[in-house]
């Protein structure tokens, strides 16, 4: 295995829950995430998952990161790309460095060895976004993009990517086509039932394998659930 950059750990990450408490309701429901990803495709191989929402502040890097991390609990090896290379935060949330990442690859500044990045979570890797560049949709869009996804894919079992909310941009778009599967993240009260089927019309229209719908903040009647998946 090549040598990672490794930057300062910390002993706690902001928004990871199923770090800080592996016991509580909301863990639970992103190892139940886990296992619906895995049993509703019993027939192909998900690897490269994107996580994407309709529209910003819906929670999706957070879903990101966790899911993640319950993929790396169950022993698989896994890497978080944040794919988001107009609003990156996936760095602040495992208090990681942004001097260079996924655009620097892209745009072949840097290296693939060079960007990723270790974290706290044992089995889990990163690679943030890099340098914001002015042509974003291009990058992701690139066959450097197809042989970067494929490349990763031979050193991990388990892909996450973030990228950028379904409307306005064509970012997630693109690269549903390219990832084997794609969660469309929902805040309830935050993104209205209108935005929602556009979402999934534009991620029909690009063929994307949608595995689900996580649902966030949403409260089962006479229950303290406040997370739920449903499936597509």
């Amino acid at each position: 295995m090549f040598s990672k950059r490794k930057t300062k750990k910390s002993t706690m990450a902001r928004k990871l829950i199923t770090v800080s408490d592996m016991t509580s309701i909301p863990s639970e429901q992103y190892r139940t995430i886990r296992a619906n990803i895995k049993f509703s495709q019993p027939n192909q191989d998900v690897r490269t998952i994107l996580v994407t929402s309709s529209i910003a502040g819906e929670g999706k890097s957070t879903n990101a990161a966790n899911i993640g991390v319950v993929f790396a609990q169950e022993g698989k090896n896994v890497l978080i790309v944040d794919a988001d290379m107009r609003k990156p935060t996936l760095h602040h949330t495992f208090y990681l460095d942004n001097i260079s990442g996924l655009s620097s690859v892209l745009s072949r500044q840097s290296t693939l060895q060079e960007v990723i990045q270790e974290t706290f979570v044992e089995g889990v890797d990163i690679i943030s976004s890099g340098a914001i560049p002015p042509n974003p949709t291009e990058l992701l869009a690139s066959e450097t993009m197809t042989s970067f996804l494929a490349e990763v894919k031979d050193l991990y079992d388990i892909i996450i990517l973030d990228a950028p909310p379904l409307l306005f941009l064509s970012d997630a778009q693109i690269l549903s086509n390219k990832c084997d599967g794609t969660l469309l993240i929902v805040n309830t009260g935050v993104v209205g039932k209108a935005a929602v089927i556009k979402s999934k019309s534009i991620l029909t229209v690009s063929k994307a394998n949608i595995l689900g719908v996580i649902l966030n903040n949403y409260k089962i009647k006479g229950s303290t659930y406040e997370y739920y998946y449903g499936k597509e």
